[in-house]
């Protein structure tokens, strides 16, 4: 993307009327905070976020006074028609989270999904993620991945959620607390077995950061002697069995393609086998298999 004065102007540019602004906010380092977040932050005319008292200790650091209305999941439906109110009058609001992006298994979506069918403009301000900071540095495959938030506590959810991340072929990536993180581990353990690899992720971004890797075995053995704090980001591979069945699968469809468009069974074999790799032997048995 090519960065021009003029989208710089723009992105340091003072709040804008009747705008809702999702603000992205440190997961822990203060010093993550953009310049355009806190251009935002302090000229909004309010700002909705999960608890007043995490985000004023948060503006009191930025040295930023604003006004400030409590929106989390116990109170968005309440809230919504006021915060839309205010909006349709002119005013800008900021919509914040604890920590990182808002909506990101945090509230908001309701205000967000209102905003737009109510033809208010609503405009992103990137900020830090958890979830995409584990995973970039997980040094697992982060080319195609999921995100499924905190694992549910319920059996049955719990379970179907396990078994679709044991089964998947991508990477995936869940939430959970210091309480819960063993539990979580040892319950992988059973659906993935405990050589599947993974990589645990503590206090992203703050002093005593820290990464267990290799694989689930691995990890349970280096952390079950340890005092657990901090909220953990585990990012788990994909199921590669799995990939293989679809990558075949795959190459299957597009011989068959070929094929149908006109290509003998050798040439277009030839032609898949140069494209994947695979011996054109492998290739031309997939269509008799």
């Amino acid at each position: 993307m090519n960065i021009t004065k003029e989208t710089l102007s723009h992105r340091e540019s003072e709040p804008e009327k009747k705008i809702l602004y999702l603000v992205g906010t440190p997961i822990g380092n203060i010093n993550d905070i953009s310049k355009r977040a806190l251009n935002i932050l302090k000229n909004v005319s309010l700002i909705a976020c999960e608890d007043t008292r995490t985000t004023g200790k948060l503006l009191r650091h930025l040295n930023i006074s604003n006004k400030l209305i409590s929106f989390h999941r116990h109170n968005s439906i309440s809230k919504l028609d006021f915060i839309i109110s205010k909006l349709n009058s002119g005013e800008s609001i900021a919509l914040v989270t604890d920590a990182g992006m808002p909506l990101i298994s945090d509230p908001g979506d309701i205000l967000v999904k209102t905003a737009r069918e109510k033809n208010i403009e609503v405009i992103c301000i990137p900020g830090p993620c958890a979830a995409l900071t584990a995973l970039v540095s997980s040094g697992l495959d982060n080319s195609k991945f999921a995100f499924y938030g905190f694992v549910p506590k319920i059996k049955k959810e719990r379970d179907i959620l396990l078994k679709t991340i044991s089964e998947s072929s991508i990477t995936s990536v869940v939430y959970e607390s210091p309480k819960r993180i063993m539990r979580l581990l040892k319950d992988l353990k059973i659906f993935c077995g405990g050589q599947r690899e993974c990589a645990l992720l503590k206090e992203l971004t703050k002093r005593y950061e820290h990464y267990y890797g290799n694989n689930i075995d691995y990890i349970i053995h280096n952390i079950s002697e340890l005092e657990l704090k901090g909220e953990f980001t585990l990012v788990i591979s994909g199921n590669k069995e799995n990939n293989f069945l679809i990558n075949e699968n795959d190459l299957r469809k597009d011989l068959i393609d070929l094929i149908n468009a006109g290509l003998s069974h050798s040439a277009a074999s030839s032609f898949i086998a140069k494209k994947s790799g695979k011996s054109k032997k492998e290739v031309y048995k997939l269509i008799i298999n």
